[in-house]
C-alpha cells in the first residue's frame, strides 16, 4: 500500500499534468460530449485507486489505459450501443500495465471504497449518483424516475461526483457547494 502523501504527490505531479491529453482522448473516443467531464473525473478516481496499489511505472498509458477500459466498460452498460464501437476501442492501442493478482485485489478495494463513498452521501444526491451511473439512466430517465427537474439531476450529479472524487483522493467525500479552486486555476495567477 503506497503511503498517502506520496501517492498524493504522484498524483498531482504525473497525472494532472495529462489532463489536456485525457480531455483530448476522451472527445475522441465518447460520443456524448457532455459526459466528457465526468468520465474525466470517474477515470481520475479510478486511477488514484489503482495506484494505491501499486505505482506505475509509466503514468500516461496507464492513465490511457485506465481511461479506455473504463469507456468500454462505459458503452457496454449503455443500453443503446453500436457494437462496432466497442470494438473500435477495444481495438485501440494503448500499452497496460500487467494484470496481476495485486492489481485485481486493487480493483475490488476500489469498488469498497466507492460504496463506501456512495453510502457518504445525501440520500437524493445517493439515488442520482446511482441511477446515473451505477443503473445507467440517462438524466432525462433519472428525472422521471425521481419526479424532478433536469437541473436537479444536473447538480445533484455535480456534488455527488465531486464528492466521491473527494473520498477517492483520501477527502472526507462532503458534499462541498463550489468547486475547490484545482492546481491549474492557482497556476493561472502566478506571475
Amino acid at each position: 500500500m503506497i503511503d498517502d502523501k506520496v501517492l498524493k504527490d504522484w498524483f498531482f505531479r504525473e497525472i494532472f499534468p495529462l489532463e489536456a491529453v485525457l480531455t483530448r482522448y476522451l472527445r475522441r473516443n465518447w460520443r456524448d460530449q457532455a459526459e466528457v467531464g465526468d468520465l474525466r473525473q470517474e477515470i481520475y478516481a479510478r486511477v488514484y485507486a489503482a495506484a494505491r496499489e501499486r505505482l506505475p511505472l509509466q503514468a500516461k498509458p496507464f492513465l490511457l489505459t485506465a481511461a479506455r477500459n473504463h469507456l468500454i466498460n462505459s458503452a457496454k452498460r449503455a443500453q443503446v450501443v453500436s457494437i462496432d464501437y466497442v470494438t473500435d476501442l477495444e481495438s485501440s492501442t494503448v500499452v497496460a500495465d500487467d494484470e496481476t493478482p495485486e492489481r485485481q485485489f486493487g480493483v475490488r478495494e476500489e469498488l469498497r471504497r466507492v460504496q463506501a463513498g456512495l453510502e457518504r452521501l445525501p440520500p437524493r444526491c445517493r439515488q442520482v449518483v446511482t441511477l446515473r451511473k451505477i443503473e445507467g439512466l440517462s438524466t432525462r430517465e433519472a428525472a422521471q424516475r425521481l419526479r424532478v427537474s433536469i437541473d436537479t439531476i444536473e447538480q445533484q450529479m455535480v456534488y455527488g461526483m465531486r464528492a466521491l472524487v473527494d473520498f477517492m483522493l483520501g477527502g472526507t467525500g462532503k458534499i462541498r457547494r463550489k468547486a475547490p479552486a484545482s492546481p491549474h486555476d492557482a497556476r493561472k495567477g502566478e506571475p
